[in-house]
């Protein structure tokens, strides 16, 4: 199944649904491309809402790693919300919760951004 990413602006924050896998090939290529238009377009503050992610792979990982430091590098926060516990248990596992500020609902990625 295709990674479905649908986007939208919620003061001022895109958030980024994702739905799907983000596996390697065309799904992370997808999520790497949408990432860098979104940046490319001036956008600072980006929200991966990741809850109706099934799967994710290393290469997703490294999508996702890839994706905050190009963020970072160009004065944007990627941010996640909304992990499955599957999701969550892997970050801590790779130790990449260290990494990306994560976040348990969309509202509250979203106010993070406010402080």
């Amino acid at each position: 199944m295709a990674l479905k990413i649908t986007e939208r602006v919620v003061d001022g924050v895109a958030v980024v649904a994702l739905e799907g896998r983000i596996v390697l090939g065309e799904e992370s290529n997808a999520l790497r491309e949408k990432v860098k238009s979104l940046l490319a377009a001036g956008q600072k503050k980006i929200v991966l809402n990741m809850d109706n992610v099934t799967y994710i792979d290393s290469s997703g990982l490294g999508t996702l790693v890839a994706s905050h430091s190009s963020a970072r590098a160009q004065g944007a926060s990627l941010k996640l919300c909304n992990l499955g516990s599957k999701f969550q248990e892997i970050l801590q596992v790779t130790k990449l919760v260290t990494v990306f500020e994560v976040y348990p609902t969309e509202a509250a990625a979203i106010a993070s951004f406010g402080k």
